[in-house]
Order: structure tokens, then sequence, then C-alpha cells
């Protein structure tokens, strides 16, 4: 599906970096292989939230320069494959979103969908499980973090959270955050906002952090905070703040707390 002049369907910035962070950003681009002619769609709906998590790439690289953590980014469009999904999920390739109907996307053959899989989100996850792996195999520490924005509004709905702390059964990680967030006067904090992951509608995390037993969280930053590059700079200074305290403050042993959904003010 991936033309000779179509980049490869992964990233890796600061391959050796020291960190025992692994970054990871799958919804960082909004290209288009060429052979899909842009699924139907015009520039303007290519430059929506629909597309792309909108300034989570930036900030991911703010993070990952600060800490010297390894990042792992996707520079192809939600639209093409979702690789922050299961295999198996219906919305892997989705025929519209947030009202927006994708063309490209209609009456799509189960091999279709095979390919986009096999073609990006595949060697995606291969290549993020190799930095993990070979992470382990030279014996650092380790945890995983994915960095994503979201839309303000979410049909019709108003999002009052500034940042989203995500979590599924790992709560360790999440738990440092959200107690980290919480001392930053006036920032309103999602607990499980604005989505509840489960087992079933994110990938990254429960396969990749959770699978391996390492402290695991996904990180949402709402998109209008993070549209311009002093936005996205003031984040990934914060993220990087709050992720190196985590790192003093969390005792990789203990028992998960219970961490109730709702948001923090």
């Amino acid at each position: 599906m991936l033309a000779a002049d179509d980049p490869i369907p992964y990233r890796v910035r600061r391959v050796e970096g020291s960190s025992p962070y692994v970054l990871v950003c799958e919804h960082a681009g909004n290209r288009i292989p060429k052979a899909l002619d842009n699924l139907g769609l015009g520039d303007y709906d290519l430059s929506r939230h629909i597309a792309w998590d909108i300034g989570a790439e930036a900030v991911a690289d703010g993070v990952s320069e600060i800490l010297d953590a390894t990042l792992v980014t996707q520079p192809y469009s939600r639209l093409v494959v979702d690789c922050n999904r299961w295999a198996n999920d219906p919305e892997i390739v989705p025929t519209q979103c947030d009202g927006t109907a994708i063309a490209g996307n209609r009456e799509l053959s189960s091999c279709d969908v095979a390919n986009r899989i096999d073609a990006i989100h595949k060697p995606f996850h291969e290549r993020l499980a190799g930095e993990l792996d070979r992470k382990k195999q030279a014996g650092r520490p380790k945890a995983l973090v994915t960095i994503h924005s979201f839309t303000p509004e979410m049909s019709g709905s108003k999002r009052p959270w500034q940042v989203g702390v995500i979590y599924n059964r790992e709560g360790r990680l999440a738990e440092s955050l959200i107690d980290l967030f919480a001392r930053e006067e006036g920032l309103v904090v999602g607990d499980n906002e604005p989505f509840r992951m489960s087992d079933d509608n994110v990938y990254t995390v429960p396969s990749h952090g959770e699978g391996r037993g390492i402290p695991t969280v996904e990180l949402e930053i709402r998109q209008d905070l993070i549209g311009d590059g002093k936005g996205q700079e003031y984040w990934a200074h914060l993220l990087g703040g709050v992720l190196r305290q985590a790192l003093e403050t969390l005792d990789m042993g203990r028992v998960r707390h219970h961490l109730s959904s709702g948001s923090l003010a």
C-alpha cells in the first residue's frame, strides 16, 4: 500500500536516550498514503482533530528532549488506520468521525483493512516493542507514556479538563501524576477523562505497558492549549517536570491504590 516515496510508518528519536521513560505518539501525523487519494477528504478536514492529535507530536518531542527519553511516533493519519486500537476493533479504520463521513473508508473489504494494518499498524508496534525490549535487555528501569491531545468539544459537549490522565489496570504512575498535577494552581485534571480506558478501546497501554508489567499511562492535553509553539513549549516543560518528579516519588513495587473516575481542579 505504501509507495516508495511514502514515509515509513514510524520515527524514533533519541534512540540512546538515558531516561527510563519510553514515550509514544501514535497519532502524531495526518499523512495519507498516496494510493488512498486523501480518503476523499479536503485539506480542511485533514487539518482537523479527526485526522490527528493536534500539537501532540511537538509536545512529545519537547518532553523527549527535556528528559532525554526515547520517543516513537507514527506519521500517518488515524483515519488511515488507528494505531491505538486493536486489529480486530471495528473502528480501527473509521467510516465516520465526529459527524464527518470518511468516503475513502466506505465498503472496504477485510483484505483492504488487513493491508493497512500490515503496512502501518504492525511495523509501528513492532518497532515500539523493539525499543522496550532493548531497554529491558540493557537492564534499565523503564516506564511507558503515550502522549495525545483531545478536542475541546465533542458531539456538542464542552470538555473542561486541560490535561487528562488515562489508565487501565496499572495505576502506579497515574496516581503519582494526578497528585503532581493537582499541585499546579488552577489546573483542571481529568482522572480517566475525557474518556475511560479499557482493554478494548485502546491498544498501546494494555499491550505494551501492562503486558510487560511496567508503569504506564496515557496523557491527553486539550488541543486549544497546544495549537502553537508557545503552548507546546509550556506543556512540554510541564509534562517533563511532573514526569521527572513522578520517577523520584514512585515506588515501583507498591500495590495499586484505587483511583476513582472524576476530575480535580
